[in-house]
């Protein structure tokens, strides 16, 4: 009996032992996994500084607009109409809202976020998104309240034209505590210079929706002017606004906001070079952009980098590009009046680039957006459209990546000229987007007079929906010799070669 009792006795201890040691696993395993265990894809290699590339969230209808908020979550806004909130550190993500009234057509639909400035106290959410009433396009601003983990009492705020692009669409607060709306100028440029008219403008508002006392016209929520198509809207550490703005077929800029000022679409894109922008600057007191790519980088998303976790970006604007596909970064002087350097980085690596913001933990977040209407070549791929993280490590496990230089822009032949200017629109394959850009690959006007293609290509051409082909006029003549040559004579186009002098008198 003594010997069962103590069999017994063995028994309980070592079951007690194997039970705290599974308890110990299971309470290993719980706490592991609300750790990191975000996929690493990437290392990248600063002067000094290694980081790590991860995937935060995967398998997204395009990521639009990236607000970190006060509570240290990543608000998200999908272009289809939902809300999302996601832990920056397990890649958890809730779904807030999914607004019916969002629609959604080419780069129209659920755009800009931002958070109430005293959000812990005001739990108030601004959101901006297109919708049709009666066959007319709206876009407009919304407040929402944040509570039980999702997005309720709709407000709207405020409602301007809308059109299927040039919608603008990012949100922030200054700090003073007012609302800031960059919109674009719906697809008609004389929204852009009009008074009477909120597109193509920063929009300065009240939280409450009121226009504030010290607007430069108290009567106007206008505060700049001048604008095509902002994409991009940040403010420093010093309150400065920056903006990243798509130009036409040249000149998208950067540029540094004031009170009040004009800068100058559609008279003038980029800087002030031509002598019919020089007359109307004079006159209008036009401003100058910061900085300008010519050929467009289709500049989108843009943030601003204060945190010391990555020194050699600090002091400096971040700009997610959508036709090069690419981070820039963008180093400013210590007032933040100038760009004095740019690098490249993750060029066509993970498509387009829609929004980039920056953490208060020091990790920078873009959203790809290949689902979009318009992706790259050999995009979307599995698991877009994803939201990455990138933020600072001690070791790598990839081969290292490493920024370039953004460098001089040499001389290009046609086929190189097509890539820059025309590629983006119509394919690299000349196939074009079925009802928006028409193929060129066996095109009637490609193929027939060489007068009529010149002629496009010098003048442009207006949709009846308010779209356009740019003009190209500012090509030289060999420029332009040299891409229609290259048009004329791809993808099973067989057309007569033009010689410059027939543009050059074309132009006369």
């Amino acid at each position: 009996m003594q010997n069962l009792s103590r069999s017994i006795r063995k028994m309980k201890h070592t079951c007690k032992r194997t039970y705290l040691f599974f308890s110990l696993l299971l309470f290993s395993a719980c706490t592991s996994k609300n750790k990191s265990d975000l996929q690493i894809i990437d290392n990248v290699q600063l002067q000094n500084t290694l980081l790590k590339v991860e995937v935060l969230a995967s398998e997204m209808d395009v990521p639009w607009d990236l607000h970190y908020g006060e509570d240290n979550q990543l608000w998200v806004t999908e272009q289809g109409g939902t809300v999302w909130r996601i832990d920056v550190t397990t890649g958890e993500r809730k779904q807030l809202l999914h607004i019916n009234d969002v629609w959604r057509k080419r780069t129209a639909g659920l755009l800009g976020i931002t958070l109430h400035p005293d959000f812990t106290t005001q739990p108030f959410v601004f959101v901006n998104y297109t919708l049709m009433r009666d066959s007319v396009i709206f876009s407009r601003l919304e407040r929402y309240r944040f509570q039980n983990d999702t997005l309720v009492e709709p407000t709207t705020v405020l409602e301007i034209g809308g059109n299927t692009a040039h919608n603008g669409s990012r949100l922030t607060i200054s700090p003073d505590k007012k609302i800031i709306w960059a919109t674009g100028d719906a697809y008609t440029i004389t929204n852009a210079q009009s008074d009477t008219c909120l597109n193509g403008k920063i929009l300065r508002l009240n939280l409450d929706g009121t226009i504030p006392a010290d607007n430069p016209n108290p009567k106007s929520y206008v505060w700049a002017k001048g604008f095509r198509n902002m994409q991009g809207l940040v403010y420093s550490d010093k309150g400065l606004l920056y903006t990243a703005e798509h130009g036409d077929a040249i000149e998208d800029e950067i540029n540094h906001i004031n009170k009040g000022a004009n800068y100058g679409w559609p008279v003038i894109e980029g800087f002030h070079n031509l002598e019919s922008e020089h007359v109307f600057a004079a006159k209008e007191h036009t401003v100058e952009p910061l900085y300008s790519w010519t050929p467009v980088v289709a500049p989108s998303g843009i943030t601003f980098y204060v945190h010391t976790a990555i020194p050699e970006w600090k002091n400096s604007l971040l700009v997610g590009t959508l036709k090069t596909q690419s981070v820039r970064v963008l180093k400013l002087n210590d007032a933040g009046t100038a760009i004095v350097n740019e690098e490249v980085f993750f060029a066509d690596r993970y498509g387009r680039i829609r929004d980039i913001c920056a953490g208060k933990d020091g990790a920078v977040y873009i959203s790809t957006s290949n689902r979009d209407w318009n992706p790259a070549s050999g995009f979307p791929k599995q698991g877009d459209d994803r939201i990455l993280k990138i933020s600072a490590t001690t070791k790598a496990i990839h081969p290292v990546l490493k920024g370039s230089s953004a460098g001089a822009v040499t001389k290009l032949n046609g086929e190189e000229l097509y890539k820059q200017y025309c590629a983006s629109c119509h394919k690299p394959d000349g196939t074009g987007v079925q009802g928006i850009f028409p193929a060129l690959k066996g095109s009637a006007i490609v193929n027939g007079s060489s007068q009529e293609l010149i002629d496009l290509l010098l003048k442009g051409r207006k949709g009846k929906d308010g779209s356009a082909m740019p003009a190209f006029s500012f090509l030289k003549d060999e420029e332009m010799r040299s891409l229609i040559n290259y048009i004329r004579n791809s993808w099973g186009n067989k057309a007569a070669s033009v010689n410059k002098e027939i543009i050059f008198q074309k132009r006369s």
